[in-house]
This record gives C-alpha cells, structure tokens and sequence, in this order.
C-alpha cells in the first residue's frame, strides 16, 4: 500500500498535487528541453489545474495531453480535451501545445491508432501524469467488466492508446472513449493519484488489494508506477 499524503483542506491538496506535477515538468524541461503533461478530466482537477496555470514554467516546451477522452469532439460538454483547455491551458500556460487523443475517424479504434502515433512523436514517455479515481474504482476509462480492461491493464505491451466500447448492459462506460494504457504509467517520471472524500479513500484502500489483472488501482502498485497519492476528506 503506497503512503497515502493527507492534506487538511482543498486549497492544501490543490497546491500540493500542482507542486508536484510543475516541478516534474520542469525538471523535464531542463534535462531535455521538453516536457509531457497527461491530465485527467471531470471537475475535480479543476483547482490543480488553476494553480498549474499561474505557475512559472517554460510552457512553450511543454505539451499538455490527456490521459483519456471520451470519441466526442470539443464542440461537445463531455469533452476532456475543452475542459483542459478551458482550465489549465490558460494564463502563462496558454503557450503550451495541446495534443488531443480525439480525431474524427470512422472508428474508436483507428482514432485511437493516431492518437498514439502523434503522442509517440512527443517522446518517448510522459512527464507528469494527473490521475482521477471513480467511485468504482477505474482510473483513465479503465472501466470493470470492460472489453479491452485486460489489454489496457496488460504490463508487456508498449505504451500506447486504446480505443474502448460503450459498456454492455448498463456498464460503464456511457460512450466510446480513448485512454493510454498501463505501461504509459509505469514509464512516466511522476504519477499523481488527487483523491478527495472519505469515500474515495476508502474506494482506493479496497481497490488496492485487489487484482492486478483486474482492478486498476492494484495493478498500478503491482506494476511499479511511481505514484503517489494525495488526499483530502473536504475538498
């Protein structure tokens, strides 16, 4: 079980999952000249991702990516990919370049194929990852019961992204979605799991001991990444 850092209230937990992702940025930026953000969507990064976006960094070396994304373009409000821009692609940040997962293709899968040929063009692997948890313990759309969850979960295969099918029989997920797969986790040089809530914590605590083949959170403690997991109980 990885050290779980407790803050005492949001604006804490906001400063301290941003200083970290921004100094793992600009360490990049200074070793290599570059550097690589993948963030999560949903509301809840939206405070870190204000702090990350007033913060003194080389931002045009930057590039700002996703960890996931629903198959909707950014015209649509279920798009990761507006979210981030509205939120932290900002300010001094605004000079960062995004790269979407979303393409219009006449599949998930192949929009997926050029989301991972154009991320691969960025480096060989992700600076600063920001990650989210669901209530039912999926992290990127790493969904339970998902087709493709085995395949995303699988440690061997080369980073890359996946295309992933609408849940069956109520399932989540709700839509067709695009995520990168373990091994981009297990290769990125800072990995912040942002958890607020006693019933996130105790989410996590469960989903920890569990499968590695099969529950997300474990097989990201099983598989190495250099995560570290930051939470508050009142956001």
């Amino acid at each position: 079980m990885p050290e779980i850092d407790i803050l005492p209230d949001g604006d804490a937990w906001a400063e301290a999952c941003a200083a970290r992702l921004i100094a793992a940025l600009s360490d990049a930026v200074a070793e290599t000249g570059k550097a690589i953000f993948a963030g999560s969507g949903g509301s809840t990064p939206s405070p870190i991702y204000a702090r990350m976006a007033a913060a003194d960094l080389d931002w045009p070396k930057v590039a700002v990516t996703l960890i996931d994304e629903r198959y909707v373009d950014e015209s649509s409000p279920d798009s990761n990919g507006a979210l981030i821009k509205r939120t932290l692609m900002k300010g001094p940040a605004s000079a960062a370049r995004f790269v979407p997962l979303f393409h219009p293709s006449v599949t998930v899968d192949r929009a997926a194929a050029v989301a991972a040929h154009a991320l691969a063009a960025e480096g060989p692997r992700l600076d600063a990852v920001l990650l989210g948890m669901g209530e039912d313990g999926h992290i990127c759309s790493m969904f339970p019961e998902s087709p493709t969850l085995k395949t995303l979960l699988s440690p061997t295969l080369p980073p890359t992204v996946l295309g992933v099918p609408a849940g069956r029989d109520d399932m989540a997920p709700s839509m067709e979605r695009i995520s990168i797969n373990l091994p981009y986790l297990m290769g990125a040089g800072r990995v912040v799991l942002a958890l607020t809530g006693k019933q996130k914590r105790a989410v996590f605590e469960r989903e920890a001991a569990g499968d590695p083949a099969i529950q997300p959170i474990a097989a990201l403690i099983a598989s190495n990444v250099p995560l570290e997991v930051v939470w508050t109980e009142k956001a």
